[in-house]
């Protein structure tokens, strides 16, 4: 899980935060708890900025702008407190409010003793037009929204790089393999 994030925070780091943009989340309960805050939020002219340090040896440059394309907005939010139980299930539960139904549906919903991480999208006209995650450890919360359509089929691409996990394209799971 901290290598994903990790690869979440060096995309971050790599084009300029804007304040004029603010991430559509209220988390001041839970900053106001923490000891450490990364607050990062990258516009669609900075992600596509950031698009020419995602192109590799799998990928290029164009193929990393195609995927940021469609997304508005990249809001993330890394809290870490200095012992456990700073923050409640209470905290999350106002967290995941913001994601209000029908628009956002969860999607994944992963718990392994005191870890848990969910997924959600919004979908508009039948098109995931936004996703969003909550990842919770005893110490540490994420919060990740990505306002704007992805696709999975261009995100896969980047699967093993950068720390970004391996990921299969949507239409290798219908595939024969040989």
């Amino acid at each position: 899980m901290k290598r994903t994030w990790l690869a979440i925070l060096a995309l971050s780091c790599a084009a300029v935060p804007l304040g004029a943009q603010t991430c559509p989340f209220n988390l001041d309960h839970i900053a106001a708890k923490a000891k450490e805050l990364v607050d990062v939020t990258l516009d669609s002219a900075t992600l596509q900025l950031a698009g020419k340090f995602l192109s590799s040896g799998k990928t290029n440059e164009s193929e990393a702008k195609s995927l940021l394309a469609g997304v508005k907005a990249i809001c993330v939010r890394n809290y870490e407190f200095a012992k456990e139980g700073e923050y409640t299930p209470d905290d999350l539960q106002r967290v995941r409010n913001q994601l209000p139904q029908p628009q956002w549906n969860r999607i994944v919903h992963a718990q392994e003793k005191n870890e848990s991480s969910e997924v959600f999208t919004r979908t508009e006209g039948g098109r995931i037009t936004g996703f969003a995650v909550i990842a919770a450890e005893p110490k540490e919360l994420h919060v990740v929204y990505i306002d704007g359509a992805i696709d999975l089929d261009k995100l896969s691409r980047f699967g093993g790089q950068f720390g970004i996990p391996p990921i299969p394209a949507p239409d290798a799971a219908r595939k024969p393999s040989k």
